[in-house]
């Protein structure tokens, strides 16, 4: 039967009735509720210790993302751990759900296509999500004016923007695997175990599996001092198969203009550098394009397989 249309009709549609549905669940309620005030705690810490610590510094707003106070992570730390936790319990019941309170049926009885209803979930996940981030992005500006009495300069913005667009696709990573899951898996209790199991292993124990594996792969031997650095590239390269790891990277980068590389830097690439001078905003990001690249590369085959399982599944009435 030949299909009619765009098969992306409806897709705002669907969508914006998904991200109308997050945003007035209880669930997403407490777990924002549980971000915002872990990054409130983070970036009031953050302030307390920049008035203790930091002198003159061009770069001071940028600061309240990374300066971190005992026993509080820096708000960068925080995102890269919470977010997941967001984009998991947005997607973990978003195909597998419908199914379970039989609604699918209903859905694609309408004229919309398969295709508009995954992507319109995933978008409607992804709005929901940027309006988080921007909230909290708006937060972090409020407070460093408000606390600091310092407003922003145009690169600390550039950076932080750049970081925010970041940290949406890194976001989107997560919510892309929750979808997948959401697809595979029939129970969403599963499904959501499933998502959360993948988010340790990365997030928590894929720091210590990475260094027993590179040394299998790429062994010491003392008398080589080359043999050195193939272990630590190939122990960096497998680190690098971890979101978190990738995300990691780009918020050094981004939010540390001091920062000049994301791996080893050897003294003949240090020479006719000016030590301590930051990078222009663009070679920042240039720098970490490939992470970014990956980030963006990860979700779209996650979203994609995801894609075609659905595509797949039998719908009955």
């Amino acid at each position: 039967m030949k299909r009619e249309g765009s098969p992306l009709k409806g897709v705002m549609t669907i969508a914006l009735k998904e991200a109308a549905d997050h945003m007035t669940s209880a669930r997403m309620h407490l777990i924002m509720l549980l971000v915002l005030l872990t990054a409130a705690g983070a970036v009031y810490a953050a302030i307390d210790q920049i008035r203790a610590t930091t002198s003159e510094d061009p770069f001071l707003f940028l600061k309240l993302f990374t300066v971190a106070r005992q026993p509080l992570p820096s708000f960068a730390s925080f995102m890269g751990f919470l977010l997941p936790l967001v984009a998991i319990a947005l997607g973990f019941d978003g195909v597998n759900g419908e199914f379970g309170r039989r609604t699918m049926s209903r859905i694609l009885a309408q004229p919309i296509y398969r295709d508009a209803v995954l992507f319109g979930k995933f978008l409607g996940g992804m709005l929901v999500i940027g309006i988080a981030l921007l909230t909290l992005w708006l937060l972090m500006i409020g407070l460093g004016i408000l606390l600091l009495g310092l407003p922003p300069s145009a690169g600390d913005m550039a950076r932080s923007l750049a970081y925010l667009a970041a940290t949406l696709i890194y976001t989107g990573v997560w919510l892309a695997l929750a979808l997948a899951f959401s697809t595979l898996i029939k129970a969403p209790a599963t499904s959501a175990l499933a998502a959360l199991s993948v988010w340790l292993i990365f997030s928590i124990f894929w720091s210590m599996i990475t260094p027993f594996v590179a040394n299998v792969i790429s062994p010491v031997d003392p008398f080589n001092p080359i043999s050195v650095v193939n272990a630590f590239e190939t122990q960096q390269a497998l680190a690098r198969i971890s979101p978190a790891t990738l995300y990691g990277e780009v918020a050094q980068m981004l939010l540390d203009p001091a920062s000049r590389s994301v791996g080893p830097v050897f003294m003949s690439q240090m020479q006719g550098a000016l030590v301590g001078a930051p990078l222009p905003t663009l070679q920042s990001i240039l720098i970490v394009w490939p992470q970014i690249s990956g980030l963006f590369a990860a979700m779209v085959l996650l979203f994609t397989g995801a894609y075609v399982f659905f595509q797949r599944q039998e719908v009955r009435a």
